[in-house]
């Protein structure tokens, strides 16, 4: 189902109107998520211990369209509430700044449709990991493989979802050595945080394939890497101080104003601050 919030405007959302209705909100039924629709999701996310975000995502739906059934994702696999309380509470921080990242880095969803972690695959990183392994990406630089493997940052080849997977899997088969593989996987960014497989070792995992294992998981394992990314790369005190550009630089990487990372954590921030 497409991802809903306050201010879409789509037929999903007369859907989503419709479940809620039935399920004892008294909210007018049309395409518009209102404010008197975003309440009622954040109280329907609250009773099922679903982080409160307003965000109609994978974790949402699959709860609203498990209807009176006991919700056996949402416990398991998903952050509640709960969670990202006690994280900002062990580090230190506003519930409302660790919302903030939550939600732009995946719109707070951590998982796909197809039950794996959310990633997004980096044909320019794949290019340098290959050059860490002592192996030549000009060698594999062709028409095939310009949208896995490429010299410079480009959102070209960016497919987005599940056809992400498709792409990383692509630049693992470029060849059977298992340094590709293990190239591929540290080139692509994963989970609720969005953490690149390449800091593995240093957020204190074996390897990327062990890391990999851990986002598989649940969005726990996601949050954890997510603190200890934070600890390792001295984002704390950005976080905390809400200097939104000082954290985009060490999270994002130097080329943040270019997709305007920084104001988007602000905004979110403050809509979160507000609540």
């Amino acid at each position: 189902m497409k991802l809903l919030k306050y201010y879409t405007k789509a037929p999903e959302v007369t859907t989503l109107c419709e479940i809620l209705y039935k399920l004892g909100y008294d909210i007018k039924i049309s395409d518009s998520f209102t404010l008197e629709v975003d309440e009622a999701v954040k109280d329907f996310q609250r009773k099922n211990s679903l982080v409160v975000d307003g965000i109609v995502g994978v974790k949402t739906w699959s709860v609203l369209l498990e209807g009176d059934e006991k919700p056996l994702s949402s416990t398991d696999k998903f952050l509640k509430e709960s969670d990202l309380v006690d994280f900002a509470h062990e580090y230190n921080l506003e519930l409302a700044a660790v919302k903030a990242v939550n939600e732009i880095e995946s719109s707070g969803k951590g998982f796909l449709i197809n039950n794996k972690p959310k990633i997004l695959f980096e044909g320019h990183v794949f290019w340098n990991e290959l050059r860490k392994r002592g192996i030549d990406p000009n060698t594999y630089y062709n028409a095939e493989s310009k949208n896995v493997l490429y010299p410079k940052w480009t959102r070209a080849f960016y497919q987005g979802g599940v056809k992400e997977y498709d792409r990383l899997n692509e630049a693992i088969n470029l060849n059977s050595n298992s340094n590709f593989e293990e190239a591929a996987l540290s080139s692509a960014s994963w989970g609720s945080f969005q953490i690149m497989g390449y800091h593995a070792k240093n957020l204190d995992y074996n390897d990327v394939h062990h890391f990999v294992s851990k986002m598989e998981l649940n969005e726990g394992e996601h949050l954890k890497a997510f603190g200890k990314f934070l600890e390792k790369n001295g984002c704390l005190v950005h976080l905390r101080n809400k200097n939104w550009a000082g954290f985009a630089k060490l999270y994002n990487g130097a080329g943040y104003r270019e997709n305007k990372y920084d104001e988007k954590l602000a905004k979110a921030y403050a809509k979160y601050a507000q609540n």
